[in-house]
């Protein structure tokens, strides 16, 4: 199941208009990361035209989310990260909600698309990330806003 299509039938969190409950480890996991260094992998990611799934930020509380393939759990422990699988949850906005002070959906792709698993690592281990040297400008934005720009 694509997490888009499981937004739609996702039970709202307490009846809050746009956010969802969704279940992790049946069709995804998920890798969370800081938004620190979750932001300057996604940038590398899209610099080096890896595939990328859905990617959600939290910016309340300063974390991203990437939809990765099921059974991955033994290769981030040495990374600054948490596998979320099977009894795990997120709370999660709805594909239209997006705004200044909860961040939103990075990525969401309209099909199965999921980020690799090992491409992400690869991108969490480069030294630029590693460094923890500023999150770049616009690392994430809408995917409209990139059609819009022509990319």
């Amino acid at each position: 199941m694509f997490v888009r299509e499981a937004l739609r039938s996702a039970p709202m969190v307490n009846d809050v208009p746009g956010l969802r409950l969704l279940q992790v480890g049946g069709y995804w996991d998920l890798v969370r990361t800081p938004a620190d260094i979750g932001l300057l992998a996604f940038a590398h990611l899209r610099a080096t035209g890896a595939t990328i799934g859905p990617v959600l930020y939290d910016k309340p509380n300063e974390r991203l989310y990437y939809a990765i393939r099921t059974g991955n759990a033994n290769s981030w422990n040495d990374l600054p990260v948490r596998h979320l699988s099977s009894n795990s949850w997120l709370v999660a906005p709805g594909p239209e909600l997006m705004d200044d002070w909860f961040g939103g959906w990075c990525e969401l792709p309209d099909d199965d698309t999921l980020t690799d698993a090992d491409a992400l690592r690869a991108a969490l281990s480069h030294p630029y990330v590693v460094a923890g040297q500023e999150k770049p400008s616009g690392a994430c934005r809408r995917q409209t806003e990139y059609e819009e720009a022509g990319r």
